[in-house]
């Protein structure tokens, strides 16, 4: 069931949904609530991300293996143009700390 919510918008900010949910063919209503679910979407995956990289730095840490830039790019170039592309192996990663 809805949740009752109100929301004090400048005036300015007002004209501009209501012009743009009229071109869409929606209430302002209407438009504010998909623009609303489409931001909140937008912010997951970006938690999401921001923590498989997380992820991903604490994994290349605990075991030192890393991929040389050079031959992911080569790789990704090759999968881009349609080629298989030779797969490089992880190596212990011999740049100093910081």
């Amino acid at each position: 069931m809805p949740v009752l919510t109100t929301l004090k918008l400048p005036e300015h900010l007002k004209k501009r949904l209501g012009s743009l949910a009229k071109s869409a063919g929606k209430t302002p209503h209407a438009w504010m609530i998909e623009a609303l679910e489409t931001q909140a979407t937008l912010a997951e995956k970006r938690r999401g991300f921001i923590d498989d990289a997380r992820a991903a730095e604490k994994e290349v840490e605990e075991s030192g293996m890393v991929y040389r830039a050079d031959d992911v790019h080569r790789y990704i170039r090759a999968r881009a143009a349609g080629k298989k592309g030779a797969r490089s192996c992880a190596r212990a990663d011999d740049t100093p700390s910081t």
